[in-house]
């Protein structure tokens, strides 16, 4: 009952690929974006701010439906992708990543943000005191300290990505070896005779993958705040 087919196997394996992808582009930008949120006042703040947890409240079919018209093959960035550099994103593993990446993004800002913000102020312009640049004491003062909190939105982006269902499946499809991700074989599945017992064993799977995930995120994010007091 619990011997994974071959199918399955390759749905798993191409969920922790998208998932990973998913995340290692999303997280530079999360944490531009983060730190933006937490330091600086400009008008339309509020706006942007909206716009990043949007994906939270919208039905992700209608994530996807966007993306499907603005990064299809006729949509103005997908057409222009296509003609410019060759690159095709709906009903592709890459897109799925792009979908799952989006409705990811508001987990991993939101703790990262709030790391920032929870950062003493002095310390960064001690750094500057010292003779560190605005780039050094990011790297060296702002990074380091905001670690709990990347951490946390990294590995959470990271669950979020793999147990993506609504936006992959309307952008990219169900395609079996190309698109058909864990969320989309026990859909698949659950519509089929006697597929019950190949959608439990993949139910499992996802949660000890999540379970996994979640425990590693507050391991390190606790390592974190202890390496940063010192102890």
């Amino acid at each position: 009952m619990f011997e994974l087919t071959p199918e399955e196997w390759t749905a798993i394996r191409l969920s922790l690929r998208i998932a990973t992808v998913a995340t290692i582009v999303a997280l530079p930008l999360g944490i531009a974006v983060a730190w933006v949120l937490a330091r600086k006042s400009f008008p339309g703040k509020a706006l942007l701010d909206g716009l990043i947890v949007l994906p939270l409240v919208l039905p992700p079919v209608v994530t996807g439906y966007l993306l499907l018209i603005s990064f299809g093959r006729r949509g103005p960035v997908g057409s222009f992708l296509y003609e410019t550099f060759g690159i095709v994103l709906s009903f592709r593993w890459t897109g799925a990543a792009l979908a799952c990446g989006i409705m990811a993004f508001p987990l991993l800002v939101r703790p990262i943000r709030i790391s920032f913000e929870a950062i003493d102020r002095r310390l960064e312009d001690a750094a500057a005191t010292l003779g560190a640049n605005a780039f050094w004491c990011i790297a060296t003062v702002t990074l380091p300290l905001a670690m709990p909190g990347i951490i946390a939105g990294t590995l959470l982006c990271f669950a979020k990505a793999l147990g993506e269902f609504g936006a992959t499946i309307t952008f990219v499809s169900n395609i079996p070896g190309e698109t058909q991700t864990i969320s989309a074989a026990i859909y698949t599945y659950t519509q089929i005779p006697g597929g019950d017992v190949a959608a439990f064993r993949l139910v499992i799977v996802s949660i000890v993958i999540a379970m996994a995930a979640l425990l590693a995120s507050e391991f390190f994010a606790q390592r974190a705040v202890r390496r940063l007091h010192g102890e």
